[in-house]
């Protein structure tokens, strides 16, 4: 079998206030041809399909639209599961008929039992559960409720169960959505939405889908976490956050023979990329500075200003110049090194304009200029007026 390992596709998230459906149809439809020109046998999706249990009617219509486009205008089979951020019961609605143009979208436990079958492949899909569902599935008693707390103690019955379905002939392909650890990435510092202990679930060990011949992976957004050659991430098609920007995306080309399994990297090129840019406010808006980027709309950028900044309206001037701004963050000198360096700073005798002036000195080496004072006075007003007034 030969099939596409993508993931994490997010519908409806936004980055900085600025919707990313547009930069998702992009790398939709670069998915959708590799696909077709790699003469795939279907397209796997391990999970977090949309960015919230409850979709905007636009991340719905895009969504759907992806999979109707796939699923029906190109005849692909979609192989997907619903992960922790999926409204699990909204995104299995309608899978008798889905299933009927191998739409195969898993939200249930119950069902992750009940493998799909191709010519030669076995794929079982495994959605994202809490224990607690594992309890409610298999009736545990209050007696053995503590045995099964963890996610770590619910998986070893899962597996046993679905490796019990295996067919010796065929090869067996997992899709499913969590926190997996293993010998490539046990000192991997994750830098996606998730780090070592997911929604208080510590990360499960590869060894347990050892059986399987491959495990397609859903959950952390960069390849490199990937615990194994076989128990791989495909991470997310875009980039969500700047802790992504300098990470390349894109998805797995992964075939299976006779047990055999050969995977290839195949890198999407994004719409608008997210640029990371640090420096003081004066080289920022230097034009032999910013004139080096593509601007006006055509990227993202999230912006750290080292150093002191004078001007009242930073982020305003840095938008007129880049465009689409997601983000600023200050750089300040770190003159505090602990706590016993921190000097007691007073009020002069209930002046909180004048305790506000010393800390600003403090931190910063420099005095307030005119507009900053006179910012600080009318802010004190209306605190000291809404006082009175409650």
């Amino acid at each position: 079998m030969k099939f596409l390992h993508t993931a994490d596709w997010h519908i409806g998230k936004e980055l900085g206030g600025y919707s990313l459906l547009a930069e998702q149809q992009t790398a939709y439809q670069q998915i959708r041809d590799l696909a077709v020109n790699e003469e795939v046998d279907g397209v796997i999706i391990a999970g977090d399909l949309y960015d919230r249990g409850i979709a905007p009617i636009s991340a719905v219509n895009s969504l759907e639209g992806m999979l109707k486009d796939l699923n029906i205008t190109f005849k692909m089979p979609i192989y997907a599961v619903s992960g922790n951020h999926d409204g699990a019961t909204r995104l299995g609605a309608g899978r008798e008929w889905r299933e009927k143009n191998q739409l195969y979208l898993n939200t249930t436990l119950a069902d992750a039992f009940k493998p799909v079958e191709t010519q030669d492949t076995q794929i079982f899909l495994l959605p994202f559960i809490e224990p607690s569902m594992a309890r409610v599935y298999y009736g545990i008693t209050e007696d053995e409720a503590s045995q099964y707390q963890t996610i770590n103690q619910v998986m070893p019955r899962i597996v046993s169960e679905m490796v019990a379905q295996f067919k010796p002939e065929m090869n067996h392909v997992l899709v499913t959505h969590y926190y997996v650890v293993g010998s490539k990435n046990q000192d991997y510092e994750f830098t996606s939405e998730t780090n070592s202990q997911v929604g208080g679930l510590r990360g499960l060990d590869d060894q347990l889908f050892q059986d399987f011949d491959y495990v397609a992976l859903g959950h952390l957004h960069l390849r490199q976490a990937s615990p194994s050659d076989v128990v791989q991430y495909s991470g997310s098609p875009i980039k969500f956050n700047t802790k992504e920007a300098q990470s390349e995306k894109g998805v797995y080309i992964v075939e299976i023979k006779n047990h055999q399994v050969r995977t290839s990297w195949h890198p999407l090129l994004p719409k608008k990329d997210l640029i990371l840019l640090t420096g003081t406010f004066e080289q920022l808006i230097d034009a032999d500075f910013y004139q080096q980027y593509e601007r006006g709309h055509k990227n993202y950028f999230s912006i750290k200003i080292q150093g002191h900044v004078t001007a009242t309206n930073a982020r305003a001037m840095l938008a007129e110049i880049y465009g689409d701004v997601v983000e600023v963050q200050y750089d300040l000198p770190k003159l505090v090194q602990n706590r016993q360096d921190i000097p007691e700073i007073k009020a002069d005798d209930g002046n909180d304009d004048v305790m506000i002036a010393n800390f600003y000195q403090f931190v910063t080496g420099k005095q307030l200029n005119n507009n900053q004072k006179k910012l600080i006075d009318d802010t004190l007003s209306q605190l000291h007026q809404q006082e009175e007034e409650n």
